[in-house]
């Protein structure tokens, strides 16, 4: 078992259920990210923050440091390539302040991830909807949106997954109904995704 699995199971024994979901969500960022492709990631309230938190781990080193390939050094020169790091792109469709009040007048909040999924995604490229309840309209329209382009669907969410759980080609969901603990899990989940995709890419030892 991957020793990053083992460490998770290790502090929260709850989520044991969850690991082939994991897994099986983590051989779909690593793939797509091996194929040039990219991670949306949308939710609500505390699961917006968790969009822009995992993307914050993603968009730059993690525990890893990702230093720049010599290729990079050469084209950027030493004193800018001394202060950045790889990244694996991850965009949060929280982001986009100004759309979204602008979407939100004049046709309709629910419809503001779908409309960002429509104009961001790609084929191959993949979107983690965060919805504690699995039933946030608005990460929904997206999800279909994304399957409708040929994207990969993620979901992260409750003990039932709610409507969100059919729309996802993956859907992780912790063994809790409380909003407050689902939150909790889901927490180390997307830190666990977020390493071991980082360890792929950026670490020589096998982790």
């Amino acid at each position: 078992m991957n020793k990053r699995i083992e460490l998770l199971l290790s502090n929260y024994p709850q989520l044991e259920s969850c690991v082939p979901e994991i897994l099986a969500a983590y051989d779909v960022l690593r793939e797509a990210y091996a194929a040039g492709n990219k991670l949306l990631l949308c939710g609500n309230g505390g699961s917006a923050s968790d969009a822009d938190h995992i993307s914050g781990e993603l968009l730059k080193g993690f525990q890893s440091k990702r230093p720049l390939t010599s290729a990079q050094r050469d084209a950027f020169g030493d004193e800018i390539s001394d202060h950045l790091q790889q990244s694996l792109p991850a965009i949060p469709l929280t982001a986009f302040n100004a759309l979204s009040t602008a979407y939100t007048n004049d046709v309709s909040a629910e419809y503001i991830y779908a409309q960002l999924t429509l104009g961001l995604g790609n084929p191959g490229d993949v979107i983690l909807g965060i919805s504690t309840s699995g039933n946030a309209v608005n990460v929904g329209h997206a999800l279909k949106v994304a399957k409708g382009k040929g994207m990969k669907t993620l979901g992260l969410s409750g003990e039932s997954g709610g409507a969100m759980k059919a729309l996802c080609d993956i859907c992780i969901c912790v063994p809790s109904t409380e909003t407050f603990r689902i939150q909790e899990y889901h927490l180390p989940i997307y830190h666990v995704l977020c390493l071991m995709v980082e360890d792929h890419f950026f670490v020589k030892e096998e982790v």
